[in-house]
């Protein structure tokens, strides 16, 4: 059985992406940044063997900064428009254009993604005995990587309130409501602020999100 691993992404665009980066980011390197990051992670699902990838854009990318670059990881990769009204929809709507398989989700916020780690999860997703569901959780209460054994499964999503301090564990609920058998994957840290951002460059060592990083803030975390 094949499984969708799934990358929701919006272009990175100055102004539209990581404005939290700044201060002391200016618009322009948070765009940078979320390109690089971006990239990394697309690297790190195109480097996981026996799966099917998928991007789900929103944003133009012939607008984005480092266009040339993220398409150059785009190989083997299918790109389809995210479509819906607020994210817990776009969510929903991006599994189930993945489906109807297995399919596990993350985003461009965890530049430090291995596919090592990938691998974990869509090895829980296809065993005979593994849960319904994974679920990633993220260290300020949100969550990286949600998979489900089928992407119809993804409907109790679309109720929970996305980008509070309580959407993984509102998530999670979601999830077990529904009558899925959910795994929790390690926690991760994603990138929504300047120390996010050097915290996580230091645990990707050799990324082009460490690498930049460490060039717009210090030579720390190279």
């Amino acid at each position: 059985m094949i499984v969708t691993v799934l990358i929701m992404a919006k272009a990175p665009v100055p102004g539209l992406v990581k404005t939290r980066l700044g201060p002391p980011l200016t618009h322009h390197e948070a765009a940078a940044v979320a390109a690089a990051a971006l990239t990394d992670t697309l690297t790190a699902v195109g480097a996981t063997s026996g799966v099917r990838r998928v991007l789900a854009l929103g944003g133009e990318l012939d607008q984005a900064l480092g266009a040339s670059m993220i398409s150059g990881a785009l190989a083997g990769f299918t790109v389809i428009r995210q479509r819906g009204v607020g994210l817990a929809e776009r969510i929903v709507n991006a599994h189930l254009d993945s489906g109807p398989g297995p399919v596990f989700q993350v985003g461009m916020d965890t530049p430090q993604l291995t596919p090592e780690l990938i691998k974990l999860a869509v090895r829980d997703l296809v065993g005979p005995d593994g849960p319904d569901a994974v679920l990633g959780p993220a260290v300020d209460g949100g969550w990286w990587g949600l998979g489900l054994r089928r992407s119809e499964q993804v409907a109790p999503v679309g109720r929970v309130r996305m980008s509070t301090p309580d959407t993984g564990s509102d998530t999670l609920a979601a999830l077990r409501s529904g009558g899925l058998r959910v795994g929790l994957l390690p926690a991760l840290r994603d990138v929504d602020t300047i120390d996010d951002a050097v915290a996580v460059a230091a645990t990707a060592p050799g990324t082009r999100f460490a690498e930049l990083v460490g060039t717009l803030t210090g030579p720390a975390v190279r």
